[in-house]
């Protein structure tokens, strides 16, 4: 379908060298993205259909462009988010939200912030050999599921501890989202900002403002879920 493809160009950005086309699979895509994260941060649990469209669309992208390590790491997201529509659905007796938007406690953040530093570090030190691992089990899986692919050429990586630091950090960002804490915000915040600064290192200008845009709505969701999160922990001491 042509939809699907990423020649189906839906707009030339001029921005960059060359300028920018954008198709209509990565322009929707990215619009579902968007409204995730936005309604995301408003605590609305309609957020879920969102993200579920836009790591479809972007695993067909990725499959396209041969980031195979990419498109699994969007089946990850795509199962995350099933599961953080089911947490979020899941009501008390009273017919209220189970889960509750608030902060994790000390040890918690503690265990995540050193599993967090653990992982980066290891996958700084071994981010092609386990990208290529991934791209290898993409391939085989796909191969087995009758998709004609070959083994990419693969390049190593130009920037290890920054693309390390994004791509464990977004997993851990989505799984403290599912859980409604508030410092998945902080970790969006900062998955944010170095997207934009890689992205406009590698001359990707469209991308590094959408994730300016990305930056700008994870401070508004940071904003709202430490509101809400005072606000709970005031009505549970009174």
């Amino acid at each position: 379908m042509d939809f699907f493809s990423t020649q189906n160009i839906l707009i030339h950005i001029p921005v960059g060298a060359g300028g920018y086309d954008l198709s209509w699979i990565e322009a929707i895509g990215t619009l579902a993205g968007l409204l995730c994260i936005w309604l995301a941060s408003k605590e609305k649990i309609i957020n879920y259909p969102f993200g579920l469209i836009n790591v479809a669309l972007f695993a067909v992208i990725f499959f396209q462009i041969q980031l195979y390590a990419s498109l699994l790491l969007q089946l990850f997201f795509f199962v995350a988010n099933i599961y953080g529509w089911y947490a979020w659905s899941r009501q008390s007796d009273d017919r209220q939200a189970q889960l509750k938007i608030r902060w994790l406690p000390l040890p918690k953040a503690i265990g995540w912030a050193v599993t967090s530093v653990v992982a980066i570090a290891l996958m700084t030190r071994f981010i092609d050999p386990v990208f290529a691992f991934l791209t290898q089990i993409a391939v085989t899986l796909m191969q087995a599921a009758g998709f004609n692919v070959a083994m990419p050429q693969l390049q190593a990586d130009a920037f290890p501890f920054w693309d390390a630091c994004m791509m464990v950090l977004s997993i851990v960002a989505m799984i403290l989202m599912t859980r409604k804490y508030v410092e998945n915000w902080l970790l969006w915040v900062i998955i944010n900002l170095i997207s934009v600064s890689i992205f406009a290192r590698q001359g990707v200008y469209a991308m590094s403002l959408e994730y300016m845009l990305l930056t700008l709505i994870a401070l508004n969701g940071c904003w709202l879920w430490i509101k809400s999160a005072h606000q709970q922990g005031s009505r549970a001491l009174s």
